[in-house]
């Protein structure tokens, strides 16, 4: 049955792609799909089931928990006595450690180390995919720097970018997530679920990507290697590493403060929802948007007894963002199986929600105004390929547990 859903999941996930697809079926390059699917599966029975992958995947969420504690130091230190005994924080204690994580991603990238790594993987990635270098490029930075800061590099190359090419980068950008944010999900959901879904989502993007909007890639730009590398707009000035230390310290700052702050309208807003929901119908907004993700869930493989909880969390993470459903999933995790879990968790590691759709248009509107009014035409069609995205990966993911 495992293996039925499967298929049924792939099948799903390819018919709603090319539903959106206005490039023409012919366009779509099926045998670098196979070859993304192979390598992604590969990957993902790589990490969750062999020895060797568990160790990595293990020993990699043990870094970032040592990170975590050395970020719990400094907050402990600026905010420690606001907490009583025992007491739980969730700005503190879960968004705080961006600031940390930030200030070692800047240092990374001001030692060139950085860089390297992206254009390195990115090239390989590049002869897999059979996208351009630019786009290759863009989706392992997008994945280490973020959404919006990952735009600074490409700069100088907007103004020569076609809306096919917005399209994958700015699609790209909504469906992986940041490393400086990654600490805060390990805290919230299975660190190995956390791992497997940022290389999951990545070779899932390029999948979706070439099924929804699929183009002959231009290896030509110039620009390319600027891209992989950052250039004057995306690193801070060398001249000084401490200022450096201070930009990106206040960038992680304003990360947790905002990520805080679309918290506490979110969750207002959809507790005044559920309320109106219930004095008018007796029943709240999440059950009800719980139905119409029921037969999605059930699809990829969710048994039918859990269909309608997961689906409620996928469709809150959906339409407010990915920390509100991890919070909902908290609270249903005893009541769902490990594998459930797991598919669920993988799910939710993304930044595919309707928010996402104002920050990079924002970001790219800041660069270039004509391109950021055209990542908002298609902001729809953004989500809606970022949400299969994290669909591909969360049934890659059940066929493995």
């Amino acid at each position: 049955m495992q293996y039925l859903h499967f298929v049924l999941g792939l099948l799903l996930v390819a018919v709603l792609s090319l539903l959106a697809n206005r490039n023409g079926w012919r366009n779509v390059k099926v045998r670098y799909i196979g070859q993304l699917l192979v390598v992604e599966l590969a990957l993902a029975w790589f990490m969750l089931n062999s020895q060797i992958g568990l160790a990595i995947v293990s020993g990699f969420a043990a870094g970032f928990g040592k990170l975590l504690e050395f970020a719990k130091q400094g907050t402990d230190f600026v905010f420690g006595g606001l907490l009583n005994e025992g007491a739980f924080s969730f700005f503190l204690l879960v968004l705080m450690p961006i600031v940390f994580i930030s200030v070692l991603i800047g240092i990374l990238q001001y030692i060139r180390l950085l860089p390297l790594i992206i254009r390195g993987i990115g090239t390989v990635l590049a002869k897999i995919n059979g996208m351009g270098k630019l786009e290759s490029f863009n989706a392992i930075s997008s994945m280490i720097v973020g959404q919006s800061e990952n735009f600074i590099a490409l700069k100088n190359i907007l103004p020569h970018m076609n809306e096919k090419q917005m399209y994958t980068l700015a699609a790209t950008a909504m469906s992986t997530v940041s490393m400086s944010i990654v600490g805060a999900y390990m805290q919230m959901i299975e660190p190995r679920y956390v791992v497997a879904a940022l290389v999951l989502n990545m070779f899932s993007t390029f999948v979706v990507l070439s099924l929804i909007n699929p183009y002959e890639p231009d290896n030509t730009v110039t620009d390319a290697k600027a891209a992989a590398e950052g250039d004057e707009h995306h690193t801070p000035k060398k001249e000084n590493f401490f200022e450096m230390l201070g930009e990106y310290i206040m960038a992680g700052f304003t990360v947790a403060v905002i990520v805080g702050a679309m918290l506490i309208g979110f969750i207002a807003l959809i507790a005044l929802i559920n309320y109106l929901f219930e004095a008018a119908f007796g029943v709240n907004f999440q059950h009800v948007m719980g139905y119409l993700f029921y037969p999605i869930a059930w699809i990829i493989g969710v048994p039918s007894g859990e269909a309608l909880q997961v689906g409620s969390v996928m469709a809150t993470k959906l339409v407010t963002n990915e920390f509100v459903a991890m919070m909902d999933m908290g609270k249903l995790a005893a009541d769902l199986s490990p594998r459930t879990l797991g598919m669920l968790s993988v799910f939710l590691v993304s930044f595919a929600n309707f928010s996402s759709i104002g920050i990079i248009a924002g970001a790219v509107k800041a660069l270039n105004e004509e391109k950021g009014n055209m990542v908002s035409r298609f902001g729809l069609k953004l989500v809606y390929g970022s949400t299969l995205v994290s669909l591909l990966s969360a049934v890659i993911t059940g066929v493995m547990l």
